[in-house]
């Protein structure tokens, strides 16, 4: 059997993130403000790319972790300067991002298509070696290189 939350206590204690927070407020804190105001806050990172070709950041991704990971690559991308370029390049591009959803034909949303959707460029390793050749580093909207499908 499985473990299921109590949330009883939530009816007894309106619009109380705890059960000891909604105590405070209806008692000792009870002539202060609840919940205020929101206050937006970042959390500063630093992203070390994994390759650089020019402008051109290479993060390898054999696969991503959870959905967070991959979210992380987003914030990465609109923190990046202008002219440089985030790309991926896939150990397997058909591999299925974490807790993706089967869809109606049986499959799921695959590293690839999350990159495409997002707006990334992608290679495999066979597909980026003919891109280093050719020195070719112009942006395709988000299209796969990859010929191999």
């Amino acid at each position: 059997m499985g473990y299921k939350l109590n949330n009883s206590w939530k009816g007894k204690v309106r619009k109380a993130d705890s059960k000891w927070e909604g105590e405070l407020r209806d008692g000792i804190l009870s002539s202060c403000e609840y919940h205020p105001e929101k206050i937006p806050y970042t959390i500063d990172h630093h992203y070390h790319p994994d390759f650089k070709i020019g402008d051109t950041l290479v993060e390898a991704k054999g696969r991503f972790i959870d959905s967070a990971e991959a979210r992380k690559y987003l914030y990465i991308r609109d923190a990046l300067p202008f002219g440089t370029e985030l790309v991926f390049l896939f150990y397997n591009y058909k591999t299925p991002m974490p807790r993706a959803k089967v869809r109606k034909d049986g499959t799921k949303r695959t590293h690839g298509e999350w990159a495409s959707k997002n707006g990334f460029r992608w290679f495999t390793e066979s597909t980026i070696t003919k891109i280093l050749k050719r020195g070719n580093y112009a942006r395709n909207n988000g299209e796969s290189h990859d010929t191999d499908n």
